[in-house]
């Protein structure tokens, strides 16, 4: 009789299901595997997530807390204000120790020459507006001073007319206010431009010095002064930060300053001798 490959002898030990067995092993061990690497993935995808998510986190946060500078607002704090006097206010803008000297319900003009220095009865403030020429020692660009053309030019963009009690501070080749001002009886000047719009003007001047600005922040004329050496670039950021439209360049450095305090002090700043330029000019608000 003809034996069966399948057929168990007597003699023989045959165990049942080995391959079937093995394969299981097999098959768990790939399945474990591929677990393990679906995990790996998972983790990676996982911890890349929270990189990206933790990165967009931060810039996030950094653009929504951005914290205006105190300034900003301060000035509408004085809009109850109806006596006559000179706000001052200490600050500190990107490093640079400042001060803001707000003229409220006065008069605004132009003198030139030195006699209004020495009114501290009416005058409340004043500053060195337009630059004094160094060859001729003439005035530095257009100027009107109660409706007379002294000097005319174009050298410097800034300019401030006056019109009654309205003053304009802006940044142009040429303004209508030069012929208004000559019309009425007003007042022009011109001077470097710093901010535009509320937009940093660069200027060839790289030097550094104390520096002094009029401008407009929040609907009100300001000058801002400096009590450390600048450039006009790092001022006029400075004066952008804290929310000014528009501002020009007053004298610095050693140029004559003045204001009465709230307690009628005077105080003086820059070198007020020797007096020896005629053509002198000054931005004055009055009682």
């Amino acid at each position: 009789m003809k034996s069966n490959k399948y057929d168990i002898q007597d003699t023989e030990i045959r165990v049942i299901g080995e391959s079937s067995s093995s394969s299981k092993r097999k098959w768990g061990w790939m399945i474990l595997a591929a677990v393990l690497v679906i995990g790996v993935i998972a983790g990676i995808i996982a911890f890349s997530c929270a990189i990206s998510q933790e990165e967009e986190g931060i810039f996030e946060r950094s653009v929504r807390q951005a914290i205006p500078h105190p300034l900003r607002g301060w000035i509408h704090s004085l809009d109850s204000i109806t006596d006559i006097y000179v706000v001052t206010k200490d600050t500190t803008v990107n490093d640079i120790p400042m001060r803001l000297y707000v003229p409220l319900n006065m008069t605004p003009r132009l003198e030139v020459g030195y006699k209004c220095i020495d009114d501290t009865t009416h005058n409340m403030l004043l500053f060195q507006a337009a630059d004094v020429r160094a060859d001729n020692k003439k005035i530095v660009g257009a100027f009107v001073l109660r409706g007379k053309p002294l000097s005319w030019g174009l050298s410097k963009k800034g300019y401030c007319g006056i019109i009654g009690d309205q003053v304009t501070i802006g940044v142009a080749d040429n303004s209508p206010l030069f012929e208004q001002a000559t019309e009425v009886g007003g007042y022009f000047f011109r001077q470097y431009p710093l901010v535009s719009n509320g937009v940093l003007v660069e200027n060839e001047l790289k030097s550094q010095s104390t520096r002094r600005g009029l401008c407009e922040l929040e609907g009100k004329v300001v000058v801002v002064e400096t009590f450390t050496p600048e450039s006009l670039h790092d001022f006029s950021q400075a004066l952008v930060d804290i929310g000014t439209t528009n501002a020009i360049y007053l004298v610095g450095s050693s140029a004559i300053g003045w204001h009465r305090t709230l307690d009628g002090v005077g105080v003086a700043s820059g070198q007020w001798e020797p007096r020896v330029f005629k053509n002198v000019s000054f931005i004055v608000w009055s009682r």
